[in-house]
């Protein structure tokens, strides 16, 4: 054996590539690809003492609670047998006392560990805390269901004010994550989506000292203090939809604001209403966010100019590059809910992505305001506006073909616009990035559709087809297209033959 292949980083590096696969036969006349990655390594394991140790830390680095439990020999034959049930554990009996040393067999190898099956969580019923020992654990990715695996039963009923020695080490274990995802489960079984499971949330993230990624249900103030002193985090997402949506804790507009966020370059929030994303964002600076993205059950008028102006304060204008605010229908207002949204983010000068889908209000959005945003969006490579317009967008196709000649890495364009007239009287220019464009339109036909085919064929030259709210807006003007398209390929090929 080759010097080099006792190295064991040497090896680690060689069977991370391992990549054999095989086709097994699926349904009448298909196949499918089956890696057979783990497999490999487990043969390599085998093969000689060298390879032992390196293999068995890759076999076991990234593994889910179902494989730990096959390492017990009273379930490996209900895990592993052929044509096995999803609900194999089902009436089996919690783990003994010595099975748990079965069940912790590899856990020293494990790196990143997935625990979110719920029907499994009875297996855990018996097992004391501290058994749980992964000291070389940076990722995990947890359902709600299981913190009570990490946390003491005295701190979950929270008559106590000190963490017991068997909860020490899983807080030195929350200490060294990197990663920490907490998954709420249905709305079917989350019966432990509680004030007393977002509680016990915010005493794992504050036992958490070296997180980078983050990504959990609602946490407490005390939490978000916490984190925005931690050099080491860059994504936070944070809220779900399945838990109580009144925060447990008071929305106080006077608590004192957190420290900046110094390295957090994405940040994202899904919650039933955007208050408290609001008030997160009031009290925050984000020097280093390039991407933001809200998903809100409804998004109020008044919520929407709040959360756009906190987020245009947030001290991130020089590095903000994608905005994603979506937001389902609630009610809506014709005369009083419309909004100039646009000039809060003329700051951001690197935007690239801005998708706006916003049904509780109308976005004010017209030839002039669209010009101005793009003057201050020279790189921007994806717009997407889209409200709850019940009328003709005031956007023109002049308005169109104006803006985007500020943008020339526009790559994808979606408006609603004012189809009824087609009176383009600017000077021809080609925007060669553009391939994706969807106008909606609240006219079922478009006016003058031979013509219009031909602006887009002669100044869009990528775009293959216009989409829009109904395809059959467009059906007119495709064809045309599409005629002009099929035209210029044949000449090109007969130039080319002669």
């Amino acid at each position: 054996m080759h010097q080099a292949l006792l190295v064991p980083e040497v090896l680690l590096e060689i069977f991370a590539h391992v990549t054999e696969t095989i086709l097994k036969p699926f349904g009448p006349a298909g196949a499918i690809v089956i890696s057979l990655y783990r497999e490999s390594l487990a043969a390599l394991a085998t093969t000689c003492k060298a390879f032992h140790d390196p293999a068995m830390d890759l076999l076991w680095g990234e593994i889910d609670i179902e494989s730990l439990l096959g390492c017990v020999m009273r379930l490996h034959p209900l895990i592993y047998r052929n044509g096995r049930l999803w609900n194999w554990a089902e009436g089996v009996r919690p783990l003994s006392a010595d099975e748990v040393h079965q069940f912790l067999r590899h856990s020293s190898r494990v790196r990143s560990l997935t625990i979110l099956s719920n029907r499994l969580l009875h297996l855990f019923s018996v097992i004391p805390a501290k058994l749980y020992d992964f000291p070389r654990l940076r990722s995990l990715t947890i359902s709600t269901k299981y913190l009570n695996l990490f946390l003491s039963h005295s701190l979950h009923r929270r008559y106590l004010g000190t963490v017991d020695e068997d909860l020490q080490s899983i807080v030195t274990c929350c200490a060294t994550l990197e990663h920490l995802y907490v998954i709420t489960p249905d709305a079917v079984n989350a019966i432990d989506s509680t004030a007393d499971a977002l509680s016990r949330i915010s005493d794992i993230v504050r036992s958490c000292k070296q997180i980078v990624t983050l990504s959990c249900p609602l946490f407490d103030w005390a939490a978000w203090t916490h984190l925005s002193n931690l050099p080491t985090l860059t994504r936070l997402d944070v809220g779900d939809t399945r838990s109580d949506p009144t925060p447990p804790w008071p929305l106080e507009r006077d608590i004192a604001n957190f420290s900046p966020f110094s390295n957090v370059t994405a940040l994202s929030f899904l919650l039933h209403s955007a208050a408290y994303a609001i008030t997160v964002m009031q009290h925050s600076q984000f020097p280093s966010l390039k991407e933001f993205k809200m998903d809100v059950d409804f998004l109020p008028l008044r919520e929407a100019e709040q959360l756009f102006r906190a987020l245009s304060n947030c001290k991130a204008c020089e590095t903000l590059e994608q905005i994603r605010v979506y937001s389902l229908y609630h009610e809506y207002d014709p005369p009083n809910n419309s909004l100039s949204v646009i000039p809060h983010f003329h700051c951001f000068t690197h935007l690239r992505t801005l998708h706006l889908a916003c049904f509780d209000f109308c976005i004010n959005l017209d030839d002039n305001i669209l010009l101005e945003a793009m003057s201050n969006w020279p790189h921007m490579r994806d717009l997407d506006i889209e409200d709850l317009r019940l009328h003709h967008s005031p956007i023109t196709f002049r308005g169109i073909f104006t803006a985007i000649r500020l943008c020339p890495q526009l790559h994808t364009l979606r408006v609603s616009i004012d189809n009824r007239t087609v009176n383009i009287d600017v000077e021809p220019i080609q925007h060669t990035s553009l391939r994706i464009l969807e106008l909606k339109t609240p006219w079922f036909q478009i006016a003058n559709a031979e013509a219009l085919a031909r602006i887009i064929f002669s100044c869009l030259p990528r775009i293959g087809r216009v989409s829009g709210s109904i395809q059959c807006d467009w059906d007119e003007v495709n064809m045309h297209l599409k005629s002009l398209k099929d035209a210029a390929r044949h000449a090109t090929g007969a130039a080319s033959n002669t």
